[in-house]
This record gives structure tokens, C-alpha cells and sequence, in this order.
């Protein structure tokens, strides 16, 4: 008989409908992590607003701004790797923090460079805690909730990022109008209070106090996302389905308003319309996946969004009614990114504790990086053939995830070792 887990993960016997209970601790692990999430969507899109007002401001060209979301990226990718391995010998709520406090700080200090060279040493600085809210972020939530929700914990961190986005949109032209792109940062410097709140009011998951020590004298992590061909498989699959993840994810989005634009002459007003309903397709996609994933397991959700993005992409690439381009982009964001809701929960299975953060950073931000060539791929695709056949080629890197997904164990409703 499966033990039941409290708010702390302690095992004690009971019912089900006990072991499946969310308590106090595990809301506030969703809390904590969900925040951490947005402020990265937040942040990443602040910058893109900002960037035309930099340009001016500053008196440089389009190309010099725009290496400032490249050292941000970079950033995000080296702090994902050190943060995962830091969180994973010292507390996920700790690093939690001190990732936030980080970011928040340099955010703050780019409202106060005098030139875009320090500005594009505090955003690297700034990336460096962005990124490693993700991986930290996934695996307190799965550490926290019961063995039965955990996908639709990990679903919940994945809408952080929806929330953070949207509302940068949102809020984004208005602060820059009152009070110019130095004050949007400034404004950014807020979720260092948050830090100081969240290390106050919460403490380690017992998971990970209980195996902490064997985290702290493991002295190479990343040799344990190899540590047997069982292991090995499921870290190569995984890996995988990041970077189709990734890839998928900024070849829509850093294109779409584009697409919609020169291909059907959308105004600017309009093509941000259709792009936020594809954004909020996305969201729906993640927390339905969440609760498929629990329900009928992480492969069968998994095949079900990679043939349903497959799918979808294709008919995309055909449609030319506005009506059916707003409707069939909400489809496609629901399929494309909403495995994105899973991927925390099947990482934080196939690991142990000692390495599961490290597991988390690495390998998404590994997928981040693939992803980071998308842009580029579909730009030169849609040069010679046009957008859409990118976005018809696009589907093709789905079935790479089905094929991985056989490489993966299926271990939903499975206790956390």
C-alpha cells in the first residue's frame, strides 16, 4: 500500500484521498515558485519593449541593443547550470531566493547605466539569477506536492512564466511612456522584496533535508545524469524534448506578429491581438496538460501534444482567414507549448534528490540554448520559401519528442527518492 505524504512529504499511513491532500507548506512551494517563474517572463519581456527606447537614448544602432537579449540568455544559461548544482547542496529555497534577489538587483541597476556597455554587464549579471528560477522553481513544487498532483504542480510553475509575459505586455508601453525605459527597470528592482519575504516565511522541503548530506559530498553532479544506462536514456530523451521544447517555443513566438503582418498585412495593433490569444492558448495547453499528466500518465499525455502540435502546425501554415488565424493560433499554442506544463514533473521523477535541481537547469537550459537558433532557422526557412513554410517545417522537430519519449520511464504517482 503507497504511504501518504503530508504537506512536507512525510509518509503516514491512510487513504488516498489523504495522500493526494495539498497542505499549507506545498500552497506556499507553489506560491514561491510560480512568482519566481513570472518575474523571468517579466523580465525577458520588459527588455524587448525596451530595447527601441535604449537604442535612441543611448545613440546606438538596433544591432548593439540587441546583443543585450543575447548576454541575458547567456547568462540565464551559466546561472541555470551553477544554480541548479548550488540548490541541490544547499536548499532549493535558499538558492530560490538568492537567484531572485540577484536578478532583481541588477534589473534595478540597469535604470542607472551611463552607456549600453555596463547596461550589457548588468543584464548577464541579472540572466545569471533568471536562470535558475526554473529548475529550482519545478523541483521545490514537485518536492512539495503529493506523489498524485504533481504534474499539475509543475504545470501551475510553468504559468508563472504566461502570467510574467502577459503582463509585461500589459504594462510595459504604459510605464515607458510615463516614465521612460529606465524607470521599467527600476520598477523591475521590486521582486527584491519578495526574496527577503519568501526566505522569512519558508523553510528546506523534508525531502530534501532528509538527503541533503548525500547531495553535499556528491563532488561531480552531473555524473549522476549518466549513472547507469537507465539513467542515461531518460537524461538523452529528456534533453531532447527541452530543446524541441525550446525550439518550438521561439520559433513561434519571436515570428508570429511578423507572419501576420507581411503575410496578411495585420496592423501592429492587430498581430499583437492574435499573437496574445496564441499566448493564452499556451496557458491553457500547460494546466490542461498538468491534469491529463496525472490522470493518464506522462507518456500518453506527451504523445497526445506532440501529435496534436504536429497537427496543428500544418493546418496553421495553410489557414489565411482572419478569424480562423485567430482561432487556429490559440490551438497551436495550446499543443505547442503546453508540454511545457509536464516537463517538471517528468524531470523531477527520473532524478534523485542529490542531483534533481541539477537536472532541472541543466538540461532545460541546455534546451534553451538549441532553442535560441530558431529564430534564426525559421528567418532564413521564410527568406527563401516564405513563413509559412517554416511554420509547416516546424512540425517536423515534434516527432523527434514521440521517438524520445520511448527513452524515458513512466513513473507517474511514483515517490520522489
Amino acid at each position: 500500500m503507497r504511504n501518504n505524504i503530508d504537506s512536507q512529504g512525510k509518509g503516514t499511513a491512510g487513504s488516498r484521498d489523504s495522500a493526494d491532500r495539498v497542505g499549507s507548506y506545498a500552497r506556499k512551494a507553489i506560491v514561491a515558485s510560480v512568482a519566481g517563474y513570472a518575474m523571468d517572463g517579466f523580465d525577458l519581456l520588459i527588455l524587448s519593449f525596451a530595447l527601441g527606447a535604449i537604442a535612441s537614448d543611448m545613440g546606438v544602432g538596433l544591432p548593439e541593443v540587441g546583443t543585450l537579449t543575447s548576454v541575458t540568455l547567456w547568462g540565464a544559461v551559466i546561472g541555470g547550470l551553477v544554480f541548479g548544482i548550488l540548490a541541490d547542496r544547499f536548499g532549493r529555497v535558499r538558492m530560490l531566493t538568492l537567484s531572485i534577489l540577484l536578478f532583481a538587483v541588477f534589473t534595478g541597476l540597469c535604470a542607472l547605466a551611463p552607456n549600453v556597455e555596463i547596461l550589457a554587464v548588468f543584464r548577464f549579471l541579472a540572466g545569471l539569477g533568471l536562470g535558475g528560477e526554473f529548475g529550482i522553481g519545478m523541483t521545490l513544487a514537485a518536492e512539495a506536492w503529493p506523489a498524485g498532483k504533481r504534474a499539475r504542480a509543475t504545470a501551475l510553475v510553468g504559468l508563472g512564466w504566461q502570467s510574467g509575459v502577459l503582463l509585461a505586455a500589459l504594462l510595459s508601453p504604459l510605464i515607458i511612456s510615463a516614465l521612460g525605459w529606465r524607470g521599467l527597470f527600476a520598477i523591475g528592482a521590486i521582486p527584491a522584496v519578495l526574496a527577503f519575504v519568501l526566505r522569512n516565511r519558508m523553510r528546506e522541503p523534508e525531502l530534501f533535508l532528509r538527503t541533503r548530506q548525500a547531495a553535499k559530498t556528491e563532488r561531480m553532479p552531473f555524473r549522476l545524469l549518466v549513472s547507469d544506462p537507465v539513467t542515461l536514456r531518460a537524461t538523452i530523451g529528456i534533453l531532447v524534448l527541452c530543446s524541441v521544447q525550446n525550439f518550438g517555443y521561439y520559433g513561434v513566438m519571436t515570428w508570429l506578429p511578423t507572419h501576420l503582418s507581411t503575410t496578411f498585412g495585420f496592423s501592429l495593433v492587430k498581430s499583437g491581438l492574435w499573437t496574445a490569444v496564441t499566448v493564452v492558448g499556451m496557458a491553457c495547453g500547460i494546466y490542461v496538460f498538468g491534469l491529463l499528466a496525472d490522470r493518464i500518465g506522462r507518456r500518453p499525455a506527451f504523445w497526445l501534444y506532440q501529435s496534436g502540435a504536429i497537427v496543428s502546425l500544418l493546418i496553421y501554415s495553410r489557414l489565411s482567414d482572419a478569424t480562423l488565424l485567430l482561432v487556429g493560433g490559440a490551438v497551436m499554442g495550446f499543443f505547442v507549448n503546453g508540454m511545457l506544463g509536464g516537463l517538471g514533473a517528468l524531470m523531477a521523477e527520473s532524478y534523485t534528490t542529490a542531483v534533481r535541481t541539477t537536472a532541472q537547469n541543466v538540461l532545460f537550459n541546455l534546451g534553451r540554448g538549441v532553442g535560441g537558433f530558431a529564430p534564426l532557422v525559421i528567418a532564413l526557412i521564410a527568406g527563401s520559401h516564405g513563413f509559412p513554410v517554416a511554420i509547416a517545417l516546424l512540425a517536423g522537430i515534434y516527432l523527434l519528442e514521440i521517438v524520445a519519449m520511448f527513452l524515458i520511464p513512466e513513473r507517474r504517482g511514483a515517490d520522489l527518492t
